[in-house]
């Protein structure tokens, strides 16, 4: 018997949680149905025990009655004609023989299904039959009418013999009806008690059969779902050494395992990254300790190379100073250029330094007035904005604040205002407008700045090569710089997480369009008209 249980236990983790529900439900449907036609079948045997007492013992006992009064109807008919003569009391009799028929016929049919019954209907018919010829046609034949007529003794004894015989009959016949009647209401008594009682066992059998599914849905479901949620939730806190053991349904168990192989691989995966890991913390280290040597190396270059430059440049113009008398044009025009390419590398220099520090060396994060930013940019340029007559045009709800760092921020503005003063057109005063609004993408709140001027403007085919350091649309005669200002403002504004770009459908000039991002923090800022609340 335990091998047996042994070899059961060991089939049941095969099926998996569909088959489980399917035997679950086939278990409660199989109850369910047996109970159902139980209840059916005894619900229908107490229709028959109720509809027959109803509808056949009691109009049968009704119509037996009506049978027996019509044969004694008969009886007190024949006495009554007997003893006045007076054909009137043959009315009676005649009446009582068709009520006679009627209630037989009746009982017939109702009592078809009972022999017992019959038997009785018929013993009541034969002794009535003999009755009327034995005793009530001679007494009728015998009377003359409108005179009393004495019947003899003999005749009077048979029939009085012949309807105490029916008297008894009557008396079966009523007695078996009651009795047929206590048998029907006893019936279905006990039909309905059995009734009750499967209705209370299937009901008990419910519930027995519903807690033992419980139990085994619980034992060979929840628990196994629950040992492999409960070591998940372990693997998932940390503790990666966490076994996750197979048990339960077969599918189940394929779902351990797949999470076991999956926690196994995560092992792997992890020990390979802490490795990695470990190899760039080693390399960032290194590009660590090689930017500070390069930012070093900078530093020391532009300090090493601006001083032979101007050396270059002071001792160039000493020369025109000292022997200028002495040199002809051509030798001042050289030495021209030679202190005019030193003070350029000078220039470039600083340019270039400026460039590559933009976002290392010495970068604030704090709450910068944008405001500020331009009027320091604006102040640095007034000597250019005054010689050329400029007009700047700034919101008039004013500029956000925003994080980041507020000399990088003033460089910008300085740039890109810088730019719109010096590519300006020929005898044209240069005239700039500022505008802001927030707007939202992707879900991310930022400020949308413009910057637009009436300058010489820039083709659409150029609109990229702008912001690449170095590039130049112009030659040195026509306007000044190194080329990285543009180069300057990308990297200013990528550093604080925003972008740059050029309207190309702007036909007026020149409109730079950039992005800043709005600070978490900044509930000081303006609501722009236009602005996305």
């Amino acid at each position: 018997m335990s091998d047996a249980r042994e070899r059961a236990a060991a089939q049941l983790p095969r099926l998996t949680v569909q088959g489980w529900q399917y035997l679950v439900m086939s278990i409660m449907g199989l109850v369910v149905l047996v109970g159902s036609l139980a209840i059916a079948e005894l619900v229908h045997r107490t229709n028959q025990a109720t509809d027959e007492v109803i509808e056949l013992i009691q109009p049968s006992r009704v119509t037996a009655y009506q049978l027996q009064a019509a044969l004694r109807d008969q009886e007190t008919a024949v006495r009554g004609y007997v003893l006045s003569a007076d054909e009137q009391f043959l009315m009676p009799f005649e009446d009582g023989r068709q009520t006679e028929a009627a209630a037989s016929a009746q009982l017939r049919l109702l009592q078809q299904d009972r022999p017992d019954l019959l038997e009785d209907l018929d013993a009541i018919e034969l002794a009535a039959g003999a009755w009327r010829t034995n005793f009530a046609q001679p007494a009728i034949e015998d009377v003359q009418p409108g005179r009393p007529t004495v019947i003899s003794p003999e005749l009077t004894d048979v029939g009085k013999n012949e309807f105490d015989r029916l008297r008894e009959l009557f008396q079966i016949q009523n007695t078996r009806l009651d009795q047929a009647r206590e048998d029907g209401i006893a019936e279905f008594e006990q039909t309905r008690w059995w009734r009750n009682v499967v209705m209370l066992a299937m009901l008990v059998a419910f519930v027995v059969t519903l807690a033992l599914l419980t139990l085994l849905v619980r034992r060979t479901l929840v628990r196994p779902l629950s040992a492999v949620a409960t070591a998940c939730r372990r693997v998932a806190e940390g503790n990666f050494s966490e076994r996750i053991e197979p048990q339960g349904p077969k599918d189940i168990r394929a779902i351990a395992t797949d999470v076991e192989n999956m926690r196994q691989r995560i092992v792997e995966e992890l020990e390979a990254s802490r490795e990695a890991n470990d190899a760039l913390d080693e390399h960032a280290e290194e590009l660590r300790r090689s930017n500070a040597e390069l930012e070093q190396f900078a530093y020391v270059a532009s300090h090493d190379l601006q001083e032979p430059l101007r050396k270059v440049a002071s001792f160039c113009q000493l020369l025109e100073k000292r022997y200028g008398d002495k040199l002809d044009e051509r030798g001042v025009e050289y030495i021209g250029f030679a202190v005019d390419g030193a003070k350029r590398m000078q220039v470039l220099i600083n340019d270039l330094l400026t460039f590559s520090r933009v976002g290392r060396l010495n970068a604030t994060e704090t709450d910068v007035d944008l405001n500020a930013t331009l009027d320091a940019a604006l102040g640095n340029l007034a000597t250019s904005l005054e010689e050329s007559g400029a007009v700047i045009e700034r919101p008039r709800e004013g500029l956000p604040t925003v994080k980041g760092d507020p000399t990088l921020l003033t460089m910008l503005w300085q740039n890109l205002v810088g730019n719109a003063v010096k590519f300006r057109q020929p005898d044209v005063a240069p005239r700039v407008v500022i505008e802001c609004l927030e707007t939202s993408e992707d879900g991310h709140q930022h400020w949308s700045f413009s910057l637009a001027d009436n300058g010489i403007g820039i083709a659409p085919e150029f609109s990229d090569k702008v912001f690449v350091i170095f590039q130049r649309l112009h030659g040195r005669d026509a306007y000044s710089g190194t080329g990285i200002g543009l180069a300057l403002c990308k990297k200013i504004v990528e550093h604080h997480g925003g972008t740059i770009w050029i309207d190309n459908g702007y036909t007026g000039g020149t409109r730079f369009e950039f992005t800043l991002p709005v600070a978490v923090d900044d509930t000081a800022a303006p609501v722009l008209e236009g602005s996305t609340p």
